[in-house]
């Protein structure tokens, strides 16, 4: 059922009203809401699988795989709020003698924003979803949460926020402090309620821009934080090309067509030297002789796909090199084109084709590449196949102006949850300059407060001499860690 607009109002100034209770609990205390939840969705997880492989045509492996990513993540996002990093609780004590004049006491920590709409991703049903990133490190960042469930699967939406709700508040988390809300209207009306700080999303660049317009139209301005995809471009070096051509070409059919192609950092884009597109058709129809194709995750997305295919298929200069389909379900599609034909249409190389398609660009020299990076859009990844002594610093330094993730002879496909890990990149990659996954990701839901000359007794237990929180503290500059013991892995 569709949520009334009446009934999204209630469901944010209950959520609003759960995050003014919940704003200043103990980081033990948030911590243990998000290992509730994460105990919850194990213990509901045949269930949650099933009703997955129903609703997004995705196998039962890679759907176990990622629930555990999902619960991995609220459990890492415990132990990181429990070590207090995310407050970057700073104290500078009072000094007279300080360099620029008498400094005052002065302490400054970060605080939740409140309410954050969060919308679901259709490709990742779990991770990116009701209790993805966005969920899970906005709840760590001390705010409520208000899902806008994707309609791709909305009886797992369904299903995980009952598992959600239930588990919050068993663990004692004021209720409405997680909800979830269904279709259009409701999607737009959160993200104009004036009690909804911040938004995070996962979806096309479409959506995304059109949602990031209107929460920057607001009387007052949110952040969106958005995840709107990219092309995520790999160039190979000749040296890299002569010395393991076959090896590359094997691991790129691997990447491209990894989920059916329904990756975020799927390399949709290859550039390799010229001369030898036989070859390539001849590797890369071998490469794929054993996939087995399954249907995409909606009909929506399929006919997005098929469009996509299509206009890129049509363009001057573009070749088919594997010449699959876009039926149900599709076989892969390796379309060619070269770089002569790149700059005088540049629009090649920034259509995102969602799926299991790919373009490859023959350039004459490693010199051109320089050049042809700096064609492309922001991206969330771009990679470097090359060898140790080739010369690319010039080209490394201009996929990192343009890329949140640049890899050395690897594949973009696979996102860890980690503590460096960055997904995001420049628009249209994303809408930010933030991660989206990894414990960096709390950050988005929190702003800093400074407090001078306050009473000790009047200051936030963060930022009290006494530490009652026993988190990581800056004081006068240098770091005070207590040790903590990491997350049980």
């Amino acid at each position: 059922m569709t949520t009334s607009i009446e009934n999204l109002d209630r469901t944010v100034e209950a959520a609003h009203a759960a995050f003014e209770k919940a704003r200043t609990v103990t980081p033990d205390t948030r911590a243990s809401w998000l290992e509730a939840v994460a105990d919850g969705l194990e213990s509901d997880a045949p269930a949650l699988i099933d009703i997955a492989v129903g609703e997004t045509h995705l196998g039962t492996v890679r759907l176990q795989g990622e629930l555990r990513r999902t619960t991995f993540q609220l459990r890492l996002f415990a132990d990181e709020i429990r070590r207090g990093e995310h407050l970057d609780a700073t104290i500078d004590h009072a000094d007279d003698t300080w360099g620029v004049g008498p400094r005052p006491d002065i302490r400054r920590v970060n605080v939740p924003l409140g309410v954050v709409g969060v919308f679901g991703a259709s490709n990742f049903p779990f991770a990116f979803s009701v209790m993805g990133g966005d969920s899970a490190s906005a709840l760590a960042a001390g705010c409520a949460v208000v899902h806008k469930a994707h309609d791709g699967h909305l009886d797992l939406a369904a299903r995980t926020a009952e598992v959600v709700v239930t588990a919050l508040e068993t663990a004692g988390a004021p209720s409405g402090l997680f909800a979830l809300v269904t279709g259009r209207p409701a999607a737009e009306a959160l993200v104009d309620h004036p009690l909804v700080k911040a938004i995070g999303f996962t979806g096309s660049t479409t959506g995304g821009r059109a949602l990031f317009d209107r929460a920057s139209a607001r009387p007052e301005p949110i952040p969106f934080y958005g995840e709107l995809g990219g092309v995520n471009a790999v160039f190979v070096t000749e040296s890299a090309w002569r010395s393991r051509r076959d090896d590359i070409l094997t691991g790129y059919a691997q990447s491209f067509t990894l989920g059916m192609g329904q990756f975020c950092t799927k390399p949709g884009l290859l550039f390799v030297p010229a001369g030898d597109i036989g070859a390539v058709a001849s590797v890369l129809s071998r490469a794929l002789e054993g996939f087995e194709p399954t249907r995409l995750l909606n009909d929506r997305l399929h006919d997005g796909y098929r469009a996509a295919v299509t206009a890129v298929r049509g363009e001057p200069g573009v070749d088919a090199v594997v010449d699959g389909n876009c039926a149900t379900p599709p076989a892969p599609t390796v379309l060619g084109t070269t770089a002569a034909h790149v700059r005088a249409n540049p629009e090649l190389v920034r259509q995102e084709m969602f799926g299991p398609a790919s373009l490859v660009v023959e350039y004459g020299d490693t010199a051109e590449l320089v050049g042809l990076a700096r064609l492309l859009e922001g991206q969330l990844t771009t990679t470097l196949q090359a060898d140790d002594d080739d010369d690319v610093s010039e080209l490394a330094a201009v996929l990192a102006d343009i890329s949140g993730r640049v890899l050395w002879n690897g594949w973009p496909t696979g996102v860890t949850v980690s503590y460096a890990q960055h997904h995001g990149g420049p628009y249209p990659a994303t809408t930010s300059t933030t991660t989206s996954v990894g414990t960096a990701a709390v950050g988005r839901f929190l702003r800093p407060v400074a407090y001078q000359s306050f009473p000790s007794a009047r200051l936030p237990e963060p930022l009290q001499d006494g530490n009652p929180w026993g988190i990581a503290q800056r004081v006068d500059g240098e770091w005070r860690r207590p040790e903590r013991k990491g997350i049980q892995r």
